[in-house]
């Protein structure tokens, strides 16, 4: 695969820029899709560049509300209310023709239930996926599932014919570096068709003039060219010159000098994805430390502590120049079960850090290694300097290791990190999602991203309850209950909610939506 290291991605753009045509969307954010492939990861900006060429059965339009994708309507059956019915749009076809059925859906969803899916976890109450006609399909779910739309709006559905024949039926093993034909090669029913795909370089794409919604979407963009460009002042350089159209991932110390430029503009929106870190506190011992034969982490009064130190107020205003919500909880303000008392519970007390941390035995404190990706979220590594600083103040001596999210998720599905950043929104609007990934004991088809070891048999029945619960008064009340439990076990160190900010030309018309997740089809070029 060809690479680029920031300090040369500028050449690249001009060495590879054509005269701009109206119609030409030149779009870059900090990173590069992980991988096409439509269920290996579940990540925000992979998702996104795989929303321009795959399509899910639903989708969220620019304000978050439940638009038809390949699904046309869908209910509960009356018959059965562990069964979901699915009405599929007709006469729609893949980019290679081969036409879109209720074949390719049960294919898609048995594919997105294997070991190496990441997207597992968001069917995992659906028992069974059958075509009862050419254009209908039933999902049979583990007892009545009331919100069971709302896990499916990034679960794409692949050509059950192409991925046979490319040999790509099994999905790729990401964290094992894998790579497949499904790795950099797409054959969706989405609006945009992959031209060229050079991983971290570039990605271009073209208007599908076969696309079935041709008629009822903007669909003014008539190519995509997208470039990651991971460092923060080339990527402000790229949006001044010219060379970019559209940003995402603005640094927020240049909001106002984009803003100020003529024929340029910020458009700014709260996201819904929250900022934090985890600790492996299941662990007898652990290796990124320096104390033999124990894990600090295991105490909550050091976890406790940890996130007393953090000044989050600080990072606001230095770090992130105000454009961030200190957070107490990780769950964005969007979600069903977040509450604004629990998003307060954290606050900064070095004294009573420090106390603690002498109550638990490590008066004289540890070292640690903090694992960091450097292109994934807004500041996300300056964020981990200054922590390094805020944990050194109660005596953490924290070891700073910065990466790029290619390198650094593995770390955490893999289990080889005991101090991470992450970050996670929440497409479903619901805890049930954070519960599922986040606290969740790890197993094989759930918790894949609790890093902290932390298992619970009583609170993991009552996350796995949470699908079949059609009590919404009592799913609530149990929702609260499991947060309880995160807050006071201290599971995760809360650390803001993101603000999100597109720097884009003024020709370019779209609005900010919190999933972060621009579907240019919306775009309108003038």
């Amino acid at each position: 695969m060809k690479t680029a290291t920031a300090l040369t991605l500028t050449a690249v753009l001009l060495a590879t820029t054509a005269p701009v045509s109206a119609e030409t969307l030149r779009w870059a954010r900090s990173g590069d899709a992980l991988t096409l492939d439509p269920h290996a990861q579940n990540e925000g900006p992979t998702h996104t560049i795989r929303h321009q060429m795959y399509e899910p059965l639903i989708i969220r339009d620019v304000t978050g509300a439940f638009e038809p994708a390949l699904a046309t309507d869908w209910a509960p059956s009356a018959d059965d209310p562990n069964v979901w019915v699915f009405n599929l749009r007709q006469g729609v076809k893949f980019h290679d023709g081969s036409d879109f059925t209720a074949e390719d859906v049960v294919f898609s969803f048995e594919r997105a239930k294997q070991p190496n899916s990441d997207m597992k976890e968001l069917i995992g109450s659906i028992t069974e996926v059958r075509a009862v006609g050419e254009y209908q399909i039933e999902m049979v779910t583990d007892g009545p599932n009331p919100i069971l739309p709302s896990n499916l709006t990034n679960l794409f559905i692949m050509d059950k014919g192409w991925t046979e024949a490319n040999n790509t039926v099994n999905v790729q093993d990401f964290e094992g570096g894998e790579i497949t034909f499904a790795t950099t090669n797409a054959n969706g029913t989405g609006p945009y068709v992959l031209q060229s795909r050079e991983p971290d370089v570039k990605t271009t794409m073209v208007r599908n003039e076969a696309y079935w919604g041709r008629d009822q979407f903007p669909l003014e963009v008539s190519e995509i060219i997208y470039t990651p460009i991971q460092n923060a002042a080339t990527r402000v350089a790229a949006l001044l010159s010219g060379e970019v159209d559209f940003l995402q991932d603005m640094p927020v110390q240049d909001l106002e000098r984009v803003n100020s430029a003529d024929g340029l503009v910020v458009k700014k929106a709260p996201q819904n994805r929250v900022i934090f870190f985890g600790m492996n506190q299941g662990a007898d011992d652990i290796e990124a430390d320096n104390i033999d034969g124990k894990n600090p982490l295991a105490d909550v009064r050091v976890r406790k502590a940890m996130s007393m130190a953090i000044n989050r107020d600080a990072i606001q205003t230095v770090v992130m120049r105000g454009q961030s919500q200190p957070a107490g909880m990780i769950a964005p303000p969007f979600v069903n079960g977040w509450t604004a008392e629990m998003d307060a519970e954290s606050s900064t007390d070095m004294e009573a850090a420090k106390a603690l941390m002498a109550e638990a035995g490590y008066g004289d404190g540890f070292s640690i290694r903090l694992d960091c990706p450097n292109d994934r979220y807004v500041n996300d590594e300056a964020i981990c300097q200054a922590a390094v600083g805020m944990l050194g103040q109660i005596g953490v001596t924290v070891n700073l290791d910065a990466i790029p999210k290619a390198q650094h998720f593995p770390k955490i599905t893999d289990g080889k990190t005991d101090f991470y950043m992450l970050g996670w929104g929440v497409p479903t609007y619901d805890s049930e999602y954070i519960f599922n990934f986040l606290v969740h004991g790890r197993e094989s088809d759930i918790g894949t991203w609790n890093g902290t070891g932390f298992d619970n048999d009583e609170i993991d029945a009552k996350i796995k309850s949470l699908a079949s619960n059609t009590d919404l008064e009592a799913r609530n009340a149990d929702i609260a209950s499991i947060w309880r439990v995160v807050q006071d076990e201290a599971l995760y160190i809360p650390i803001h909610h993101q603000v999100l900010n597109w720097g884009m030309a003024e020709k370019v018309g779209i609005e900010v939506d919190p999933e972060d997740q621009p579907k240019v089809k919306y775009f309108t070029m003038n």
